[in-house]
């Protein structure tokens, strides 16, 4: 399939993800709406954006399929009240509930929102995760994290994943946003503390507490992870999953590009990270093509002293990768550029 090929089926509701971020996951934004046009025909993506310069660079760039939600416009004096105790982080995380509520209220017409972290990337037509969700007539669908044995830490951080979830404009789907968005005011925070962390670890009694409303994706080799990767790859060969979480990939430097940290990912996955890092490589081109800095998220000191402190593993365990800026960037991902 060439690139902006779909074999999405026609005939199909338009598919509406939410996703959030600030001017340095702007790349990252950019390769998941790209993954989403090769992929998907209907659709739209609509971004909360968590500050001023990736609203006026995402109006520059023009995305068809794009539609912009300003913070500025959506906070609630409940969210202004607890916004200056949180980090940048922790404020993002308070907000994600709210996210896909946001976009019910823009346009009445969404019948369902699927939020996605901008760190996601698609592989192929997400139609096999959501025909299994309108199959089992839930409200909610939410991924497991899928932890490899090795790196299990489901019981601190959660044993599913905020990364891809689908909620219906019904009363059963709200309920649900209502009570993780009061959660979430009440306490999120990057700690784990009392059973809680952050936005995450309160999906843990969801099968529990809301039932029927809430499926849980069955098949977990279509939404895999550095903590998987490898697990689910090897006896796959080259079967891509329908989306990858780049957990951990970073642009450390204006050239280089930290793939992965913490984990032996296998080789199969390997080549996931090469067709991801090829893309963002050719996001930040346009960017450059279109005189938006090169945002960097250099590692901090403490983490250097940490890497330091555990060199022998993670010469196993991390990948860095020095890239140049193509300034005539090809492709046809975005179709209007």
């Amino acid at each position: 399939m060439t690139a902006g090929e779909s074999s999405y089926p026609t005939g199909r509701d338009t598919e509406h993800f939410v996703t959030l971020f600030d001017h340095k996951f702007l790349p990252y934004g950019m390769a998941l709406y790209s993954s989403l046009e090769e992929h998907l025909p209907e659709f739209v993506l609509w971004v909360l954006c968590m500050d001023e310069d990736v609203e006026a660079s995402l109006r520059r760039l023009d995305l068809p399929k794009l539609r912009l939600i300003p913070l500025r416009e959506v906070e609630t004096q409940a969210l202004l009240e607890v916004k200056p105790g949180r980090t940048r982080a922790e404020y993002c995380w308070t907000l994600t509930p709210f996210a896909p509520s946001f976009v019910f209220g823009m346009d009445p017409k969404v019948k369902r929102v699927t939020y996605l972290d901008a760190d996601l990337f698609f592989f192929s037509d997400p139609a096999p995760i959501f025909d299994a969700f309108d199959t089992s007539g839930a409200q909610v669908l939410i991924t497991e994290h899928g932890f490899a044995p090795e790196y299990d830490t489901g019981a601190k951080y959660g044993y599913y994943c905020v990364q891809f979830m689908t909620f219906r404009k019904t009363p059963g789907g709200l309920k649900v946003l209502d009570w993780w968005q009061a959660r979430c005011l009440e306490w999120c925070f990057d700690r784990a503390e009392g059973g809680k962390f952050g936005d995450q670890k309160y999906l843990d009694d969801w099968t529990t507490r809301f039932g029927t409303d809430i499926h849980v994706l069955a098949r977990k080799e279509l939404a895999l992870a550095p903590w998987n990767a490898r697990m689910f790859l090897q006896d796959r060969g080259a079967v891509p999953p329908v989306f990858f979480h780049f957990h951990r990939f970073r642009i450390v430097a204006p050239q280089t590009m930290m793939v992965y940290r913490g984990y032996r990912v296998g080789q199969a996955a390997e080549r996931l990270y090469e067709l991801y890092s090829e893309r963002m490589i050719w996001a930040l081109s346009v960017l450059a093509t279109k005189g938006i800095p090169v945002p960097v998220l250099p590692l901090s000191r403490g983490m250097l002293e940490r890497m330091k402190q555990v060199v022998l593993f993670l010469l196993r365990s991390i990948r860095f990768r020095p890239f140049r800026l193509d300034l005539h960037p090809r492709g046809t991902w975005l179709r209007n550029g």
